[in-house]
């Protein structure tokens, strides 16, 4: 304060007091888990669908209902997961009031179904399909932009 001009002898700590007051305010502002999920139902309902689906399989696959191998019952965890993804994008895309980007999930989705398939039919077909659905994905996404 000694280096301070006679006329500002309380500015300094009336600044520090606002910059206290705005972060108490910005935490205040800030959402909650609970408000950032229940926004979305969508999401939830699909992260929901995925793990019922794997408690399902896994529970079929213990029991000997399903098949015998865990490798096949994870393979077809991967593709329910993946086709409920992908019915969460196609969701998303038909229903407006839940329209979203559906780029991330697509590609996830495919991601999901190229694991299991990668396990029920075996990978040397699925990586080169993956691949190749991959790269479609990036063409389509390249000319809806420059349409746009």
């Amino acid at each position: 304060m000694a280096n301070e001009p006679p006329g500002n002898w309380g500015s300094r700590s009336e600044k520090r007091d606002e910059k206290q007051e705005e972060k108490v305010d910005e935490k205040h502002h800030e959402k909650s888990w609970d408000e950032k999920w229940g926004r979305d139902g969508v999401a939830t309902f699909t992260w929901a669908a995925i793990l019922i689906w794997g408690g399902i399989v896994l529970l079929l696959g213990n029991l000997g209902i399903l098949f015998t191998r865990s490798d096949t019952n994870w393979g077809i965890f991967w593709l329910g997961a993946g086709a409920i993804i992908m019915l969460q994008a196609l969701f998303r895309r038909l229903v407006p009031q839940y329209r979203q980007p559906v780029r991330g999930s697509l590609i996830v989705g495919l991601v999901f179904l190229g694991i299991g398939l990668g396990f029920v039919v075996g990978w040397n077909w699925v990586w080169p399909i993956v691949l190749i659905v991959v790269g479609l994905a990036i063409l389509v996404g390249f000319i809806n932009r420059r349409r746009s």
